[in-house]
């Protein structure tokens, strides 16, 4: 820990979690939590959970936990002080001038080496096209009708035929060979040494949203394969959270971006004049990108081919899109395949003309829908229409929701109250099988958890749960409980820390207590904590389940101690048989009213 306890709380107060994550999850508020898709495993059903009271987040798919500091470091690839600042500069707070760890200052000049080699690498690329070695390369993209400017402003570039002319030039610069190795520009084996990644093709250079040269794509000059080669993911580089483009779609002036399948589609629309153009790098559309373009706008259009694989590709992005509040319309740019090819064969203003005849979404999905049965007969007209309520169920927003289920009554000449009833019954059936799959997940979680714990550290779990929901009656249980009766290590520094916490404020710190432990898995497994599954309805089920945690936790304590004890240690025997007998009167009377009043 760098910063001292009161300047990481004061971060941790002014960087409200759900704000910070909503930036790069949608969350929908559940009761007192708000839950989204995890962003840190792939799955379908919100399992992610952030608690706006304990400023905390846990996932109860694959465990990942913390606070608003830990969330920043692992979503984005900081370390802790990166992190501290990140958030600082957020929130406008001026930190104290604090000399970093080596090992933080070794991990801050790595990944900012990194960036220079990828730079460096972009530069040589850069004048190499310029060079008679990269005629061939110029004079494809020439043909390909890129401007000299063009160029010039994406920075592309090529790589020469040599397998090791990159390599050379690196290692004359200075490059230790540990670095090169992780750049993602070479290749490594230990017979052969570093050959390079990228030979003898049109390179271009991938940027983040603030411009550094984080990866690049390559594209083969001739017959050679792969056709496209993107870097691989390093250190700086992460191609599900960056779309390339986006360090200049994101100053464009226009309300909406374009997202598109390829580099020169993004080039070509860029030269056309529709600097809102971007695309994925190689990949499927990820939740990430698109929660990245929710924070430049709140509209997309979607151009992909309209082949079979394209029209899969816009129907994956739709729910995707709409999941992160953005509204979705699709281009169809038939009978040419791609942006590229429209522009160039019909011009700048065919293609806005395009641009302003773009599908709604919804109208899209029912458009394909329509494609695999015939309206004409009953009962596919049937099915078909089943199908389109079932799609108009899964829009989240109720006035688009109300919006498009008049466009498929309209469309068909159905009523709408019929459309409504049926999209109802699909709206309960979803929300039914939503609860019960995050129930079913939680469940599994716990016998998880019981089975690789030791079987004491249930209780304990449990009751730690329990002390920081209702923090203000730890010191009148104190005559019962103390944080000496957490057997296990871990559990014991926490329940010593909320203890203390309790005792002096009236409140638990959940997030602080967090920041105390230094490794990811220390901060998950103290989540854990503070985030069992306890499934109890009224305050009388919460007092019995909170006596009876207490008196098995306490059991298992008294044991725990007498069988440490020295067979000598008479004195110690006895403190045991006394704690004993009070908790026999416990189990038989129960704990005092006055301890759980507000």
């Amino acid at each position: 820990m760098y910063y001292s306890e009161e300047v990481l709380q004061e971060v941790r107060e002014r960087n409200d979690i759900v704000d910070v994550i909503s930036q790069h999850v949608r969350l929908q508020r559940r009761g007192a939590n708000y839950f989204g898709l995890c962003p840190f495993h792939h799955e379908k059903t919100a399992s992610f959970s952030v608690s706006p009271d304990k400023q905390m987040y846990y996932c109860f798919g694959c465990h990942k936990a913390g606070n608003v500091i830990t969330f920043v470091m692992e979503y984005e690839n900081y370390s802790f002080t990166e992190a501290v600042q990140y958030l600082a500069d957020r929130a406008g707070i001026r930190l104290p001038e604090k000399n970093q760890s080596a090992e933080d200052r070794a991990r801050a000049d790595r990944r900012q080496k990194l960036l220079e080699i990828n730079r460096t690498a972009a530069t040589y690329f850069y004048e190499k096209l310029r060079m008679p070695c990269g005629s061939a390369a110029m004079a494809y993209l020439t043909k390909r009708g890129i401007s000299a400017e063009t160029m010039k402003n994406f920075g592309l570039g090529y790589s020469d035929r040599y397998s090791d002319d990159l390599y050379r030039f690196m290692k004359s610069r200075g490059y230790s060979d540990d670095l090169l190795k992780d750049s993602g520009l070479f290749h490594y084996d230990s017979r052969k040494g570093f050959t390079d990644k990228f030979w003898n093709r049109v390179m271009y250079p991938i940027m983040d949203a603030n411009s550094r040269v984080i990866g690049f794509g390559g594209r083969v000059m001739g017959d050679g394969q792969p056709k496209y080669l993107n870097s691989p993911e390093t250190e700086i580089f992460n191609k599900r959270r960056n779309l390339y483009g986006l360090h200049v779609a994101r100053r464009t002036k226009k309300h909406n971006l374009i997202i598109c399948e390829g580099y020169m589609d993004v080039i070509s629309m860029h030269q056309a004049g529709y600097t809102n153009a971007v695309a994925s790098l190689g990949t499927a559309l990820t939740d990430e990108q698109c929660m990245l373009m929710s924070r430049f706008t709140k509209e997309v259009l979607v151009i992909y081919d309209m082949d079979t694989a394209g029209v899969s590709a816009a129907l994956r992005a739709i729910p995707m899109l709409r999941a992160a509040g953005i509204a979705t319309k699709v281009v169809d740019l038939r009978p040419c395949k791609d942006p590229d090819e429209f522009i160039q064969k019909n011009g700048g203003e065919a293609f806005e003309q395009r641009l302003l005849s773009a599908r709604n979404s919804f109208a899209f999905i029912v458009d394909h829908v329509e494609s695999r049965y015939d309206p004409q007969d009953p009962g596919e007209r049937s099915q078909m229409l089943h199908e389109d309520c079932v799609e108009a169920a899964k829009i989240e927003d109720e006035i688009e929701r109300e919006s498009d289920m008049k466009y498929l009554a309209q469309r068909y000449g159905i009523s709408e109250k019929i459309i409504s009833r049926y999209v109802a019954k699909e709206l309960l059936r979803d929300t039914a099988q939503q609860q019960n799959e995050i129930r079913a997940r939680e469940d599994r979680q716990q016998k998880r958890e019981a089975l690789k714990a030791d079987p004491g550290d249930t209780e304990q779990k449990i009751m730690l749960t329990m002390l920081t929901s209702r923090p203000e009656i730890i010191p009148r249980i104190t005559k019962y409980l103390t944080p000496q009766d957490f057997t296990n290590p871990m559990y014991r520094k926490v329940a010593e820390m909320v203890f203390d916490q309790a005792g002096k404020t009236g409140r638990v710190s959940e997030a602080g207590i967090i920041d105390y432990f230094g490794t990811a898995e220390e901060q998950s497994e103290a989540a854990s904590l503070f985030n069992t599954h306890l499934a109890l309805d009224s305050d009388e089920e919460r007092i019995r389940a909170f006596t009876d945690v207490l008196i098995r936790l306490k059991r298992k304590s008294l044991k725990a101690r007498s069988d440490a004890l020295d067979p000598s240690d008479m004195k110690g025997f006895m403190q045991v048989m006394d704690e004993r007998k009070q908790i026999d009167r416990l189990a038989a009377s129960g704990l005092p009213d006055e301890i759980f009043r507000s």
